[in-house]
């Protein structure tokens, strides 16, 4: 039966009962089943409790501030600002009439000052608290005289929400200790939830009105409007708050170590962000060194007069592996050959598709044999004898008995088709404020092998020369997939600091990243941390391993390109990354915008020709 239908056969109804009918007003009927917008905002129900109210699937409950400290330190109420729960606060802030009050404090100082008296009549000790009352009057009372403050009447109340009643009362006790920690004591409004959550909605109207008298100075302590703020006076711009539009200015220098990561999806601006990061780090006086997989960095290092070697097999830049770092005041050449003869057999091990034990042992020794050949031993200066070469190490494994089948599997890096990059003295100069090692264009079986060598050959240069440095290892998970490149990359993690080196290691493949045994240390040993945009695959062992709330997780799946969360030793915020028109110019990784660039240059050359 229609509602038409039923309202007819009500009114008939109401005809043989001799009631007055009412005439029906199509109109009324249509707005009977509109949907409007408080019946799609409004809960399904709402139970009201002695100290809870049930609002749908949701439970709230409003506490308010009875009593306050005699003094109130600035700021006192950001931690609970900052508090990653869910909670509305509301402030009612009542004015008081000044000479009312200069009335009453008059009264009130007599009062104290009488019980004073009377204790110094009967020959008691002195009262410091009957002191101080009547010291602090005195004050305010002078204050409100000279219009130096103003007395107002406040109220302060707390709505918190959760899924459950376990989760309301761990959210108030966490709050309630962080207030009382300050001397700051709540309520829960106890048969008042309905007033009080109401009090806290956007009515305007305090309807259980419990104050507290405040006068100018404490009143501006509760200030609202704060947030955890990154801004110092020296460093580099990371971008914009996105809390409080305040600046995230930072140095990695000033922390404990100068490592960062950044983890990002692809086309969340990650390139982008470390390419700005890069261009600002440049005008601190620092040298930066990048690792470039997708060759995203060459028009960066042309614009800043930088260096740019492209690693592949047929390049005419090559790297030796056995290139020996100098050795330093405080070390022996002895420690200095054995690290290397150590980070030789892992790079081996990797560039044969793994060693078995015995295999590992005879390749040590003849490494060890190799250097030897070259008067390169424990005890003697080795600082100006050429380095041996990949071949010099097949002709002595190929003379050791059991290493025949090694000789056979290194023949491919030395006399096959992979001979060109690794079997040739090192011709690499990274004398330039910005070097770029280009390894787009070596093949993905050997891409690692090629990360792992160019890395070992900057950190034995770093060693060399102690200057203010900064390494950016992009698209990390590459050496993250072998035991030995993600072990060395961990070891460097390690020990930059010394060497004044900062360590930035960029990946989109969070999970190839973490699931290697050595991705949270390197994590861990981060003082600087940046998520931008994630995957929802990726998110949640993200979230797990950054131990993020559940907003800030969604604020990383909804975030735009060059937002997220920026982690500075404890702090963290939410920050918005932003460029000049002139950086925009230098470091974008827009095909449209490089090919317009392009064009302009091409239109431009022509014209002076």
């Amino acid at each position: 039966m229609s509602l038409l239908d039923a309202l007819k056969l009500k009114k008939a109804k109401d005809k043989e009962m001799g009631e007055e009918i009412s005439p029906i007003i199509p109109q009324q009927i249509y707005e009977s089943g509109v949907l409007e917008l408080q019946d799609v905002i409004a809960p399904s129900a709402m139970q009201i409790n002695s100290n809870f109210i049930r609002l749908g699937d949701k439970v709230a409950r409003t506490i308010f501030v009875m009593s306050y400290p005699r003094f109130l330190a600035s700021n006192w109420f950001s931690p609970i600002i900052n508090l990653d729960k869910i909670f509305d606060i509301s402030i009612f802030i009542h004015p008081i009439d000044t000479s009312t009050v200069l009335r009453q404090l008059q009264k009130k100082v007599a009062e104290v000052q009488s019980q004073i008296h009377m204790r110094e009549e009967k020959g008691l000790v002195r009262d410091p608290i009957l002191d101080t009352a009547y010291q602090d009057l005195e004050m305010l009372r002078d204050q409100l005289q000279q219009a130096q403050e103003k007395l107002f009447s406040v109220g302060l109340y707390i709505t918190l929400y959760s899924n459950n009643l376990e989760g309301l009362n761990e959210i108030e006790s966490e709050i309630r200790s962080i207030l009382e920690s300050k001397l700051v004591y709540v309520k829960p409004a106890l048969f008042q939830q309905k007033e009080a959550i109401e009090s806290v909605f956007p009515f305007g109207t305090d309807k259980i009105e419990v104050h507290s008298r405040l006068n100018s100075s404490p009143l501006s302590s509760i200030f609202p409007f704060v947030s955890f703020d990154l801004s110092s006076d020296s460093g580099i711009l990371y971008g914009i708050n996105r809390h409080n539009n305040s600046l995230v200015l930072f140095d990695r220098f000033s922390l404990e170590n100068y490592n960062s990561v950044i983890f990002a999806k692809s086309g969340s601006g990650k390139s982008y962000t470390t390419k700005l990061q890069i261009l600002r780090t440049l005008m601190f006086d620092t040298e930066v060194i990048v690792i470039d997989p997708e060759r995203e960095y060459g028009y960066l290092a042309e614009a800043v007069d930088g260096r740019y070697f492209d690693i592949s097999l047929s390049s005419k830049h090559h790297i030796n592996p056995f290139d020996l770092p100098p050795v330093g005041e405080d070390e022996s050449p002895s420690d200095v050959l054995r690290s290397n003869i150590i980070t030789l057999v892992g790079l081996f091990r990797l560039m044969l598709g793994g060693l078995t034990p015995e295999e590992d042992s005879i390749m040590d020794k003849a490494i060890t044999e190799t250097y030897a050949a070259r008067d390169i031993t424990p005890e003697a200066d080795f600082s100006n004898i050429p380095p041996p070469t990949l071949s010099d190490l097949e002709l002595v494994l190929a003379g050791m008995e059991g290493g025949e089948s090694l000789a056979q599997r290194l023949s491919k890096y030395t006399k096959g088709t992979w001979s060109g990059f690794l079997n040739q003295p090192s011709n690499v100069d990274i004398n330039k404020k910005l070097v770029v090692f280009s390894v787009r264009d070596m093949e993905d079986e050997l891409r690692p092998v090629a990360m792992y060598i160019i890395t070992h050959f900057i950190w034995n240069t770093v060693r060399k020369n102690i200057r203010k440095r900064l390494l950016v290892i992009d698209e990390a998970w590459w050496m993250m997939k072998s035991k030995d490149t993600a072990s060395f990359l961990f070891g460097i993690a390690k020990r930059c600091r010394k060497y004044y080196l900062g360590l930035a290691t960029i990946t989109q493949n969070v999970n190839d990243f973490l699931s290697s045994p050595y991705g949270l240390p390197i994590i861990t040993n981060s003082s600087m941390q940046l998520l931008l945009k994630q995957s929802p695959a990726s998110i949640d062992m993200v979230q797990k391993t950054f131990n993020l709330t559940e907003e800030e997780k969604f604020l990383l799946l909804e975030s735009d390109v060059g937002e997220g969360i920026f982690f500075a030793g404890m702090k963290h915020v939410a920050i918005k990354v932003l460029a000049s028109y002139t950086e925009d110019q230098i470091i974008t990784s827009d095909p449209a915008q490089l090919l317009a660039i392009k064009k302009s240059k091409e239109e431009f050359e022509q014209s002076n020709e």
